[in-house]
């Protein structure tokens, strides 16, 4: 037997593969294993003190990065685009719940998010 770790789409998998044998017989099946939980990815370095805002702009849905619309510093309007999400090849824009001032960018252009993650603040 050997063991080995698979990464797919991010996510990642402890496999066990056993030698078959070579009468040409097939194997037996066996159920597959549950796969492992993926380790905790390292959380980022958190934002400079006075830099985060206190109004939360959380991802929607799972996705990946494909565009920051705006950046630190940038004044928005509630319904106004800031970070653009990817998830089965559709593009998602995250917009600002309310009036506001763009005070951190927790995200960058490629990074894998889940349901809920912090993508900016505002103030």
């Amino acid at each position: 037997m050997k063991n080995y770790t698979i990464t797919v789409n991010g996510n990642v998998y402890d496999v066990v593969v056993e030698e078959g044998k070579t009468s040409g017989a097939p194997a037996a099946a066996k159920a597959p294993a549950a796969p492992k939980a993926a380790p905790a990815a390292a959380p980022k370095a958190a934002p400079a003190a006075g830099g985060a805002g206190s109004i939360k702009i959380e991802a929607g849905a799972a996705g990946k990065v494909f565009k920051l619309e705006r950046k630190v510093g940038d004044a928005v309007k509630k319904g106004d685009a800031v970070v653009i999400i990817e998830a089965m090849k559709m593009e998602i824009p995250v917009v600002a719940p309310q009036d506001g001032t763009v005070a951190s960018v927790d995200v960058s252009v490629g990074d894998a998010v889940e349901a809920g993650a912090v993508l900016a603040t505002l103030n």
